[in-house]
Formats: structure tokens, C-alpha cells, sequence
């Protein structure tokens, strides 16, 4: 008895122990889960609320709009347009393969598009924005809004794109646009901090060079969405800013026509206001449609474009190294002039070659030009002249003055990163470059363009504005308001020693190009209004051998590859002259055929809105 007593103590201490225990354990447990509610709903409330809001609330940020440019009579160039867009986000998708397939029938995609969309899927990572279509007609971007309901994760879009009115008339001037890579987003903050999926940047031209200026900054929306994405209602719109609209100095007129001349074959042609450095007209052909880059080119059209012997896609205004040809000799001799080597009454016979040091050099001219002073083979070409007026000059001094007056150097400084600096040869040049020293035969060859000497057609724009202006520096700019930027205190520097040489010169080409026997005598115009000076030059593009003289073939019998260049450049009206002019035909035989002809047409256009111009020009003057 007294064991089995002691035996229900124990049982029963161990029973009180066991409960106390469990006891202890729920309120400890209990304590925890109270403890922790407190923690969420009081310490955390602000945390969790802010997480519970970023589920019901969604933040889009849309393209920037782009500012545009104009040209200088107001007129679009480069504009926008609404675009209309479909995105995806693979992650935020339940079920891929359905709503890829339920899109692709309401598109009514082909399968090859269907196919380019799969592989774009394939080559982004899953939180990434997939672009079905940036270019949506609104009958299929309406069919999608109205489907919405059965497609989970779906986002049509409504984005701005660029668009170029005048096609491919302004395509190396302005550049395109094209979407937005890797490299662009690193390097241009602008970008960085403005980009959303299918954003269209600048990508050559001044649609690269003044990005920053024209991104603008984003509209942000931010929607209520259900618990499966969809918008139930717009809580805000924040307005972003519009790129800056940039007013160029072009006339679209003159551009145009530029355009019409060089029709099929390549060349630049440039326009200047000889005192403001304006540029009116800047067209390099072939060109091509800009607005084929906007969504991406097609492989077959960019074959066509980058395969085309004519190069379109190189500026050759800017790019474009081309020997001058005859289009220097106003520089020569207006060098010669000024360092007292000649006067007018420097005579030379020409008798179609001259035998110099062992070599023969010969004018274009078989028989001759009989004796020429300087005005007389300034009007007629003469190379023999220009041979010995070079040889007596030398290429150092010649060089000098070629530099003054702009060749040899950017035009636009840091404009365009693809402008080239050209060639203007001297002794020091040859012997750092190429190890060897100067000869006497490559300066005779200088001094009718021809050899190392390399220049673009912006330099023989502007050295012929320069001459045609009296002898002064000019800056020249594209975009209005630039006009200022790194001019001197004083903009009237001049490039001569003696302002009576410049005189001379001016006169040579009035008779080059409106006397009876000058090189561009058939492109000449009789109305003061429009009677304009310049000079023809045709650069050589291989060695002429003795064979071909004989031959004597005429341009078309040549192969196209082997034709020479046509060049030509001009000022007007003659006399009071306000523009200039450069043309080049690559392999167009020469200047006085090809190249002066154009210039004769332009000069019209030019001269017959110069009015309308200068009514701008008040305009805008009044306003400031």
C-alpha cells in the first residue's frame, strides 16, 4: 500500500511537470506570435505598406518626345510622330506560349516575323522588355487594346519616333536615328537616364552631335493594377520636357536642288554666305532614306546601301579627300602675289608641255596657249603657267597661304566627328611622314592640284568665300545661334598682305567664267542680277600615260573608274557678292562640262531667294 501510494506522487509530479512545461512552451509561443504581429503591424507598418502599394501600383516611364529641326525658313526636317508599340515581359507572363500565340494570330504575323520575335525573346534575359512591334498600324493596336482582357502581361504602348519628311535630301547633313545599343547607353548619361525600351537615339550627324539637346526627358504614368498586372486606373502623369527644337541655316529649296543635280551619280555640293559663313546648302550624293533606320533596316536594304559602288553612306563633303585640280590656282596665284614672286604682267609661253629636270609636264591644252600672263591663264586654265609660278614660289610658301585661307583644317571643329582635315603639303610634312625629302617636281604638280595635296569640298567652299568676301576670316555654322560660338573679338581678320592681290584674283575668275575663251564661258550668265565668277578644275584620278594622249578618248569612252573628277567653284552676283559655291563630280570628266553647269542653275535658285532670306534675317532680328 504504501509503495503504491508513493508510485501516484510520483506519477502525478510527473504529470504536474509535464503540463508545466507545455504550459510554459505555449506561452512563450504565444508571447512570440504576439511579439512579431506587433513588429509587422506597428514597427514595419510603413514598410509593408509601401511593399503592398508597389504591387498595386505600376510606374512607366515613356520615350522622350524629340526636339525637332528645322530649316531656316521654319519648315520640318526632322519631326515626330506617334508610334504605336507592343511590349512584353516574359516573366510577368503566366503562360508564354499562349499569349504569344493569341498575338500572332490578332497581328496576323507571318511566320517569319513570328520567328524573328521568338529568337528576340531567346535574346533577352527574362525581366527584360521583349518588342513584339514598334510600328503597329492603329487597326491592330486598337484590335490588341480591345484583347487585353486575355492577354496577361501585355503592354501596348504609345511611343514617339522620328520621321524625315525630305527623305534622303538631308541624310549626311542631319544623320538618323535608330534605337538605342549597349555602347550608347554607357556613354551618353543623356541616354542612360532617359531610356526605356525601343528608345531612338541620334547615330550619325547632327542628330548624334546634339543629343543631349534633343532627348528631352520622360513622361512617367503610374497606374492601379489588379492582382494580375492589369491597369484598373491612372493615379498620376508626370509631363516630361521636349527636346530642344534646333533651327539650321539651311534652305530645303537649295537642298533640293543639290539633290536633283547630283541625281545618279556621287559629288557634294556646298553653299555659303561669304560674310556669315551660313551654310545654305550641304548635299552629298547618293544619299539614302533616313527613315529606313528608324525601326531597324531590313537586311536586303542595307545590302543595297552598303554594297553601292557610289558609297552612300560615306559624306563625301566631309569626308571626301579629293585632289582640287585647277580649283586651286586662284590660291597660287594669290600666293604669288603676296610674297612679291609675280605681278600681272608675268608672262609665260605655254606650248602644251615643258621640259623640266628631266621630266615633261603638260598643259591640257596639246598646242598650247601661246603667252599668257596671269589673267589670261587664270581664265584659260594654263598648267604650263602654273607650273612655273609654282616652281618659282615653292610649296612652303604656297602652303602657308592655302592654310589661311581654311584648307587643310576642319571647317566645323568638332561639329562632326567624321569630318576629315585634308592634305596641304610643305617640306617638313614629307620628311616627318614619310621619311624623305622634298622634290622639285611634286611642288610644279601642286600648283595645279594635283600629287600629295588632298581637300575636301567644305574647304573649297570656304576658301572661296573667303576670297570672294574681299580676304576675311569667316567661321562657318549650321545650327542658328551658333553663329557666336568661337568667333574672335574681332571677326574681320584678314588673310592678305596687300587687299589690291585679292582684287586681281576676283577679276581672273570673272574672266574665267564670263569672257570668251574662260573655261566656264558656256555656263555663264549675262544678268547682273545672277552673273556669278569662279573656276573649273579637274582632278586627275590615275597617271595619264602617253598612250592615253594619243588616244585622246572622250569621257564616256573612259571606264567609269578612270574618269577624272569635275570641280568647280564660284561666288556671286559678281558684283556685290554675297554666296558661294563648291561642286565635285566624282569621275565626271571636268569641271566646265559637268560640274559649272550646276553651278549655273543653283546661282539662280540662290540669287531669287536671297529677298525671302533677308526678310528672315529682320525678322529674327527684330525679335531678339
Amino acid at each position: 500500500m504504501i509503495n503504491s501510494s508513493s508510485d501516484n506522487v510520483k506519477k502525478l509530479n510527473s504529470i504536474n511537470r509535464r503540463m508545466f512545461i507545455t504550459g510554459s512552451l505555449k506561452f512563450f509561443i504565444m508571447v512570440g506570435i504576439i511579439s512579431r504581429l506587433f513588429f509587422l503591424q506597428v514597427k514595419e507598418n510603413k514598410k509593408y505598406l509601401t511593399l503592398s502599394d508597389k504591387n498595386r501600383i505600376r510606374e512607366w516611364k515613356l520615350a522622350p518626345i524629340r526636339g525637332e529641326f528645322h530649316d531656316y525658313f521654319g519648315n520640318i526636317i526632322a519631326g515626330n510622330f506617334e508610334a504605336y508599340q507592343l511590349h512584353i515581359i516574359p516573366e510577368q507572363v503566366d503562360d508564354f506560349r499562349y499569349v504569344i500565340y493569341r498575338i500572332k494570330d490578332l497581328l496576323e504575323l507571318s511566320d517569319k516575323e513570328f520567328r524573328k520575335v521568338l529568337k528576340k525573346k531567346n535574346e533577352i534575359k527574362p525581366w527584360e522588355t521583349l518588342i513584339v512591334s514598334d510600328n503597329l498600324s492603329w487597326q491592330k493596336f486598337s484590335k490588341i487594346n480591345n484583347h487585353l482582357y486575355d492577354l496577361n502581361g501585355v503592354k501596348p504602348v504609345i511611343s514617339i519616333s522620328r520621321s524625315y519628311p525630305f527623305k534622303e535630301n538631308f541624310t549626311h547633313l542631319i544623320g538618323y536615328v535608330s534605337q538605342a545599343n549597349q555602347n550608347d547607353i554607357e556613354t551618353t548619361e543623356s541616354i542612360k537616364k532617359n531610356f526605356v525600351p525601343g528608345l531612338k537615339v541620334g547615330k550619325v550627324g547632327l542628330e548624334k552631335t546634339f543629343e543631349e539637346k534633343l532627348i528631352g526627358t520622360n513622361d512617367i504614368e503610374r497606374y492601379e493594377v489588379n492582382a494580375y498586372g492589369r491597369r484598373i486606373s491612372q493615379l498620376e502623369f508626370q509631363k516630361g520636357e521636349k527636346g530642344q527644337t534646333l533651327k539650321l541655316t539651311i534652305d530645303t529649296e537649295v537642298q533640293k536642288l543639290a539633290n536633283e543635280l547630283l541625281k545618279d551619280q556621287a559629288g557634294s555640293i556646298c553653299v555659303m554666305d561669304i560674310y556669315t559663313g551660313a551654310i545654305i546648302a550641304m548635299h552629298s550624293s547618293p544619299s539614302f532614306d533616313p527613315n529606313l533606320f528608324v525601326f531597324g533596316i531590313s537586311k536586303d536594304d542595307w545590302q543595297l546601301i552598303r554594297n553601292d559602288p557610289m558609297k552612300p553612306l560615306v559624306n563625301k563633303t566631309l569626308q571626301g579627300n579629293y585632289s582640287p585640280g585647277s580649283t586651286i590656282k586662284p590660291i597660287v596665284a594669290l600666293s604669288a602675289l603676296e610674297n612679291g614672286i609675280i605681278d600681272t604682267n608675268f608672262t609665260v609661253k605655254c606650248t602644251g608641255k615643258n621640259e623640266m629636270y628631266g621630266q615633261t609636264y603638260h598643259c591640257w591644252k596639246k598646242k598650247g596657249h601661246g603667252f599668257v600672263s596671269l589673267r589670261n591663264a587664270m581664265k584659260q586654265s594654263c598648267d604650263t603657267y602654273f607650273y612655273e609660278i609654282a616652281r618659282k614660289l615653292g610649296v612652303d610658301r604656297l602652303s602657308e597661304t592655302a592654310k589661311k585661307f581654311g584648307l587643310g583644317e576642319k571647317v566645323f571643329r568638332d561639329l562632326f566627328d567624321i569630318e576629315k582635315k585634308g592634305l596641304i603639303p610643305n617640306t617638313q610634312w614629307k620628311k616627318n611622314a614619310l621619311g624623305k625629302g622634298w622634290l622639285l617636281g611634286e611642288t610644279i604638280i601642286t600648283g595645279i592640284g594635283q600629287g600629295y595635296i588632298q581637300t575636301t569640298p567644305i574647304q573649297l567652299c570656304l576658301m572661296t568665300a573667303q576670297i570672294a568676301n574681299g580676304g576675311y576670316k569667316i567661321y562657318p555654322y549650321i545650327v542658328v545661334g551658333d553663329e557666336q560660338k568661337n568667333q574672335p573679338a574681332d571677326k574681320y581678320i584678314p588673310l592678305y598682305e596687300n587687299s589690291k592681290n585679292i582684287r586681281i584674283i576676283k577679276d581672273a575668275m570673272f574672266g574665267s567664267t564670263n569672257e570668251v575663251m574662260g573655261t566656264s564661258y558656256k555656263s555663264r550668265i549675262d544678268n547682273p542680277k545672277y552673273q556669278f565668277a569662279g573656276k573649273t578644275g579637274t582632278a586627275q584620278v590615275k597617271k595619264i600615260t602617253e598612250r592615253d594622249r594619243e588616244l585622246d578618248l572622250k569621257t564616256f569612252e573612259i571606264p567609269y573608274e578612270e574618269r577624272d573628277h569635275a570641280l568647280y567653284v564660284a561666288f556671286g552676283p559678281y558684283k556685290n557678292p554675297r554666296y558661294a559655291l563648291s561642286v565635285i563630280v566624282e569621275h565626271g570628266g571636268n569641271g566646265s562640262t559637268t560640274a559649272a553647269p550646276m553651278a549655273k542653275k543653283l546661282f539662280k535658285l540662290i540669287i531669287d531667294r536671297h529677298n525671302l532670306r533677308q526678310s528672315m534675317d529682320d525678322r529674327r532680328y527684330l525679335e531678339i
